[in-house]
């Protein structure tokens, strides 16, 4: 199989430094040795991992899987570390599309349908087991499928013989324990030279490999043979080992004395040749000459050179001060550079950078760095996608006139490099005094995260919807196995009525659940109209308004391993209480299959149908357009992730599907407006309970008229609640782009945050109350130091489903409204249409729609003719 990797294969190892330190199979130096190594990254091994990669990214080529790590910016900077390529969920590849091929999905078992998931920078697909049923039918599609970057990792205890037999069918690079494999012959273990000559093809009837010799600036040094036994004994002895065609193993240097240390074994790119990537001792060749190529040359023979003057340099020659005189030194590569900045001819240009080059090379001798030092440090910039602003720096600048923040002008504002936070680091919000800026720069403060490309987000759940459309029920339960694991899911949909066993909770949630209920059925109830609207406008012009539930709605409900029933109540109770027929509830299961059982005693408790057992786009497409066993309802209701919202827009805006929904929605956001007598801890944790929802979160505090010692005491809240927080990680990523802001007046306060238009608005200040009637665009408004938004989120009764990203000043948050639709009807007497007619007639006249002026003037005539 030919493949970029420089081995057939990836070594799965524990955490470093224990990196092939297991008492079985490879140890440290061989996996080093062989270099394309396999991390299972964990929060707990997250930092561990993290140094390894900094000090190790050039000399290694690491894979990773992240899927247990809840930080992006932990994932990224796994990737600027030197991560050749990094695997994750599916719904999480949209966050990740500016990496391009460093970023892969990853999906579970021998399923068919996980192949689907595979992108044009490939799939991992892990715990591949060879010996499941679904195992010949995967083969066959994955090698219909040829798909690129395609990696296999296998359960535990599997047959690894049998497991990359299995890999090589469907082309993809096998991931091998390095508990499992070993150097030489050992029972139970398969040994990594026979894998690498099962893989090479050899044209000599000895089944001997070429194998070109390097050092680590792939300087060419020599060409010979290699075995299966030469390779094993290499790879055990981490030295120059090879086959002679006539006197067998062949020990470089041990007679000579011109050792090798092996530093990396590869395979070319169609598996016919082996390279050896060596630390020469001495000279390669048997001649006077480093290589069997010749001498070296260019900037690798001048560090050998230097590295011989430093040695023997003459006291008090030049060669000899340049290593010991650091000011001669230093004015030397000053007086280089400018010579070279000022070179005109290309030339001129050459000649300047030979000498700067020597003068630099001088100084990394000196150092006692190596010139493999320098180019690891460049290839590890290579991978780098945290990028600087790249201006000069303060003095170099104005020497060349360029104006700085440093030496009077500000510069253009590029965007920020983004630090990795330390776990120590003060959580602290950026301030901000309206007084002092624009308009125009407040708004910009306060704009919030940006959202993900839509168009990365599309390209997956178009797909998904319309195989939903197309195939139903099979599609649908697919999807759950895939992204929801719940493979033992038969059917996607669990039936009214819901068995008791599934509702099995504590007392004192039922409880909880009930008082929440109760409430917002009340609240929502008296939202009714008492009886319909009906107006005379003009004598025998009657006009009317009714109200009728919807008949069929969809309430999507987050679900998997979060247990959201506040979610379930807020969208099933008014759902209840509007009238609505058919209320159909989706909720993505447990791997096991199951719904957690408070969404259950919810859906039974509102009366719902039925319980699709999907989430995501699927879930979406289901309801929307039905399938064999799901409903197909008239509008969708919930909240939901990127790839949720995405796919209510899409099926709203298809007039085939017919189907309606609450409103668009964006990541949880909370202002909090405080003044001298809210309580510090109060206005924290408010602060925090919406922080805490995602690291795309937004919580704004506008500071009316606070001294600094009350506005420091607001900060030292925050930090230290979030520091006892467990999702505090997240809260640093959320509390990085929020704001507070400092106002002088209540007035002030309830302008700004009119203009922003939050999703939660807290008014923690003397007579909130009166502050209310200020109030022109919110989701909802918590009123005194008594109210903390969590009350709204589940028992006071208002709705928690609410327009966030600044939609709350046109959109209204979920309410009983939501579940119905309001008719009109005219009811004209004779006298009725006589006095309108002569109206209608002329204004259809002046449309010309001849029809509807006719439909007035048959009537008339009809009364004139009576």
């Amino acid at each position: 199989m030919e493949s970029t990797l420089p081995l057939p294969f990836l070594i799965s190892v524990n955490v470093p430094p224990g990196l092939g330190g297991e008492r079985e199979g490879l140890n440290r130096e061989e996996v080093s040795c062989l270099g394309t190594v396999f991390f299972t990254v964990k929060p707990q091994t997250y930092e561990k991992i993290f140094r390894f990669l900094g000090r190790h990214n050039t000399e290694f080529q690491p894979f990773f899987d992240v899927t247990q790590l809840e930080s992006r910016d932990d994932v990224v900077s796994l990737i600027d570390a030197g991560a050749r390529k990094v695997f994750v969920r599916p719904e999480q590849l949209p966050d990740f599309a500016e990496f391009g091929s460093r970023v892969a999905p990853v999906v579970s078992g021998a399923n068919p349908a996980q192949l689907a998931s595979a992108t044009e920078h490939g799939l991992l697909v892990s715990d591949f087991d060879t010996t499941a049923a679904e195992t010949a039918r995967f083969v066959e599609e994955a090698k219909a499928k040829k798909i690129a970057s395609f990696f296999v990792k296998p359960v535990a205890g599997a047959d690894l013989e049998k497991f990359i037999g299995v890999a090589a069918q469907v082309g993809a690079i096998p991931i091998l324990p390095s508990t499992d494999v070993t150097s030489k012959e050992q029972a139970g273990k398969l040994a990594v030279p026979k894998i690498l000559a099962a893989s090479w093809k050899s044209d000599r009837a000895d089944g001997l490999i070429p194998t070109v010799v390097v050092d680590e600036h792939d300087t060419a040094l020599g060409l010979v043979y290699s075995s299966e036994e030469s390779v094993g004994e290499a790879l055990r002895t981490q030295t120059g080992v090879y086959q002679s065609r006539k006197r067998g193993l062949w020990y470089k240097g041990a007679s000579s004395g011109d050792t090798q240390e092996l530093v990396r074994i590869s395979l070319d790119c169609d598996n016919d040749a082996l390279k050896f990537v060596v630390r020469q001792k001495g000279r390669f060749c048997h001649l006077e000459q480093s290589g069997c190529f010749g001498d070296l040359k260019g900037i690798k023979k001048l560090e050998q050179t230097l590295v011989s003057r430093k040695r023997s340099a003459p006291q008090g020659s030049y060669t000899a001060r340049l290593f010991s005189d650091e000011k001669l030194l230093r004015a030397k590569i000053m007086e280089e550079a400018e010579e070279l900045c000022d070179a005109k001819t290309a030339e001129e240009v050459a000649f300047e950078a030979a000498d700067l080059i020597y003068f630099a090379m001088a100084r990394v001798v000196a150092a006692g760095v190596s010139l493999a030092d320098v180019e690891k440090s460049l290839d590890a910039k290579s991978f780098k996608v945290k990028r600087r602003q790249g201006d000069a720096k303060g003095r170099w600048a104005e020497k060349e006139g360029i104006k700085t923040e440093t030496n009077g002008a500000a510069p253009p504002a590029p965007a920020p490099v983004k630090e990795e936070p330390k776990k120590d680091e003060r959580i602290l919000m950026k301030v901000l005094d309206a007084g002092e800026v624009t308009t125009q720069e407040l708004d910009a403060a306060l704009k919030r995260p940006s959202q993900k490309s839509a168009d990365a987000i599309m390209k997956i759940i178009v797909p998904i919807i319309d195989d939903v459309r197309k195939n139903g029920d099979k599609a649908l339960l697919s999807y759950t196995h895939k992204f929801e694991r719940a493979t033992s899911l038969t059917s996607p949909v669990l039936k009214a009525p819901f068995p008791e066993s599934m509702m099995q909770l504590p007392a004192e949630t039922i409880r909880a659940i009930d008082v929440s209920f109760e409430n917002i059925k009340k609240f929502h109830a008296a939202q009714k109209d008492e009886k319909p609207l009906q107006v005379e406008t003009m004598p025998g012009v009657v006009c009317s308004r009714f109200s009728r539930p919807i008949e069929a709605v969809g309430l999507y409900v987050p679900g998997g391993t979060a247990v959201l029933p506040s979610t379930a109540l807020m969208l099933g109770v008014p759902a209840m209480v509007a009238g609505c027929q058919k209320i159909v509830i989706a909720s993505p299961p447990r791997s096991d299959g199951s719904i957690t059982p408070e969404i259950v005693y919810v859906a039974h408790k509102v009366g719902a149908e039925s319980i699709v057992l999907a989430g995501g786009a699927q879930a979406v497409a289901a309801m929307a357009y039905g399938t064999e066993s799901v409903t197909k309802v008239d509008k969708i209701l919930g909240p939901g992730n990127q790839f949720v919202t995405a796919a209510k827009m899409y099926v709203s805006n298809d007039t085939n599907a017919g189907v309606g929904i609450d409103m668009p929605a964006g990541p949880s956001e909370v202002l909090v407006v405080a003044d001298k007598d809210a309580n510090p801890a109060f206005v924290a944790s408010d602060l925090l309970s919406q922080a805490e929802h995602g690291v795309d979160s937004q919580v704004i505090l506008i500071a009316i008229d606070l001294t600094d010692a009350q506005l420091a005491a607001i900060e030292d809240e925050v930090h230290n609640q979030a520091m006892a927080l467990p999702r505090v990680d997240i809260v640093r990523g959320s509390i990085a782009h929020s704001l507070t802001v400092k106002v002088k007046t209540v007035e002030e306060a309830m302008e700004i945050s009119n203009r922003y238009a939050p999703e939660h608005l807290i008014l923690q200040i003397k007579d909130a109350e009166k502050a209310v009637e200020k109030v022109m665009n919110a989701g909802s408004v918590f009123i005194g130091e008594w109210t903390p938004e969590s009350v709204g989120d589940y028992s006071a009764g208002v709705n928690h489903s609410l327009p966030t990203y600044g939609f709350a000043k046109q959109y209204s948050g979920v309410n009983l409204a939501s579940f119905v639709k309001h008719i009109t009807s005219s009811n004209l007497t004779a006298e009725g249409l006589r006095n309108v007619g002569g109206a209608v007639m002329q204004l259809a006249k002046v449309e010309e729609l001849e029809a509807h002026r006719r439909a007035v003037e048959i009537r008339l005539e009809h009364m004139n003719k009576a």
